[in-house]
């Protein structure tokens, strides 16, 4: 039976590299999928990418196929495989549920759906594997092997900060310049 692991990583380069090895190992493109902020995508190409993630796949590997796109209360992602043509779906109005939806699809729990689509939101990149059994331990490996975000802990700094689920009517996140690691310019 396919079950899907999903991983969360802070760096798009990280969750990029982690598709790479996936790849690399043997795993079909068409069974993976990334959704995330690369910190290069902006409205303007969103609108002129939006939907492209939804066709990718094939001999060439899966990131070749990274298209844009806005999805509601996120914003603009980088994103390619089938976890973005659900979600592009849904924003185009043909499903219902948005990027919880389509994580709730593939077999996550709401809770960890919408953990999933708010670490998207704050600017972090989620992996999904569809896998088979006999290759389930090593997508595990591959993907833990990159240091994922520790859910538990994550989940509770966004709930000591007032989060309670995901909300895809919410404007999209936007850190301040100290929590992106820049320093704001001295005031004289």
């Amino acid at each position: 039976m396919t079950r899907t692991l999903t991983r969360s990583y802070d760096s798009h380069a990280t969750a990029r590299s982690v598709v790479d090895q996936l790849e690399a190992a043997g795993i079909s493109s068409s069974a993976i999928s990334i959704v995330g902020s690369d910190g290069k995508t902006d409205e303007t190409n969103a609108a002129e990418g939006a939907g492209i993630g939804a066709g990718v796949g094939g001999a060439a590997g899966l990131l070749t196929g990274l298209g844009i796109m806005a999805i509601p209360g996120v914003g603009p992602v980088v994103a390619a495989g089938w976890l973005a043509a659900t979600a592009a779906g849904a924003v185009a109005g043909a499903a219902a549920g948005g990027l919880v939806g389509s994580f709730v699809k593939e077999g996550h729990d709401e809770d960890e759906a919408n953990y999933y689509a708010e670490t998207v939101r704050r600017g972090g990149s989620v992996v999904s594997v569809r896998t088979e059994p006999e290759h389930e331990a090593t997508v595990q490996a591959i993907l833990d092997g990159a240091t994922p975000i520790d859910r538990a802990t994550r989940e509770a700094d966004y709930r000591a900060g007032g989060w309670s689920r995901f909300d895809e009517n919410a404007d999209p996140y936007v850190r301040d310049a100290t929590a992106s690691g820049r320093v704001p310019p001295a005031v004289i």
